[in-house]
């Protein structure tokens, strides 16, 4: 991409700047079919008007928001070198990623480019990477640290993430299997009634994990890794007395453990193994009075050398755009009327249900 410096007109206050973008790239791909990726961009920038020519993009108006429209499309060009296709949601994550650099809210010097073009996984003709800064160096923090917490709300990908790391360790051979485990909240309660074998009536609540392994994985492959132990899908009480080597560990739905547990599984770290705790505090399912062991280790275990913890936000929801809306509105309800998920603080403990990554 070639541009034109940036000029400023003193009489009027603006500013002028001019893309070129090269032959090879066709415009449909950076402006979006029927222009839609040029309409989140006019959106973002009111103060900036924007016109195309050809293979030229200019855009005259306010200084400021001028230099973020290029800066804009030298992210789009960046990642459209790499051959992946920009979409609606990609611009509109970039444009949020270069605003708040703009406005210093984000330390470190990671571009849109840079976050959306790390590869973690490609499976069955698609491929898994980070879509927000957070969840890049969650990401990141996996890679470098044997314990990571990725906390945060519903659909921010912390666990998805997890697992995709997960599969690439063991293709990779950093480790000889995969370890996925969930508290069974009243699983030998109210479930206690349900016909079956134990594992029939846990099934529920460790069935958004096979999910994620059938995203992964060739599916007819699982039961021959799940038989041979390569990879095992257990309840957290299944982790007690164990010692786990060469492994990748992740603990799914962590808010719902006890300090207990919480310290029971940290303890069955093994050499050459890595641990992902995941979970969202907002959203805990222990009776009354039992206090959250993803909660407290987070007292305990803050600034402890290779124990990090990746907090993820509503930013980082990458479901529908109404989920990430949804959960600011309960925490500004919560803030207000000092109530947690819009119920008085513990009123919804104890009842049953899990909540999907």
């Amino acid at each position: 991409m070639t541009q034109t410096p940036t000029a400023h007109t003193p009489a009027q206050e603006q500013a002028k700047a001019q893309i070129t973008v090269p032959a090879q790239h066709p415009m449909v791909t950076v402006l979006g079919s029927g222009d839609s990726l040029l309409r989140v961009i006019e959106k973002a920038f009111p103060a900036a008007d924007i016109h195309v020519r050809g293979n030229e993009i200019s855009a005259v108006g306010d200084p400021a928001e001028v230099a973020l429209v290029q800066r804009v499309f030298d992210e789009m060009m960046l990642v459209l070198r790499t051959g992946q296709p920009m979409t609606e949601d990609a611009v509109e994550r970039s444009i949020a990623m270069l605003k708040a650099s703009e406005a210093g809210t984000n330390d470190g010097q990671e571009t849109p480019a840079q976050v959306l073009t790390q590869n973690i996984l490609s499976s069955r003709g698609r491929t898994i990477r980070p879509k927000t800064l957070n969840q890049k160096r969650y990401v990141d923090a996996i890679d470098k640290h044997t314990i990571v917490f990725g906390i945060g709300p519903a659909g921010t990908g912390k666990t998805y993430l997890a697992m995709a790391k997960a599969v690439q360790a063991l293709q990779s051979k950093q480790v000889n299997r995969i370890i996925l485990t969930r508290p069974a909240v009243e699983a030998g309660e109210r479930l206690g009634f349900l016909p079956g074998t134990l594992y029939e009536k846990i099934d529920p609540y460790l069935r958004p994990l096979y999910d994620a392994l059938h995203d992964m994985l060739d599916p007819d492959s699982i039961p021959r890794l799940m038989a041979a132990g390569t990879i095992e899908v257990a309840p957290l009480a299944y982790m007690r007395g164990r010692t786990l080597n060469d492994a990748f560990i992740i603990l799914d739905e962590a808010q719902n453990t006890s300090p207990e547990q919480m310290k029971m599984f940290l303890t069955r770290l093994g050499f050459d193994s890595k641990i992902v705790i995941t979970g969202d505090v907002t959203q805990v399912d222990l009776p009354n009075g039992t206090k959250s062991g993803l909660r407290q280790v987070q007292e305990i275990l803050e600034g402890l050398d290779d124990v990090h913890f990746s907090r993820l936000s509503s930013q980082d929801v990458v479901r529908h755009k109404l989920v990430g809306r949804i959960v600011d509105a309960y925490e500004q309800y919560d803030s207000k009327h000092g109530t947690e998920n819009g119920a008085h603080k513990g009123q919804n403990r104890g009842k049953a249900g899990h909540k999907g990554k």
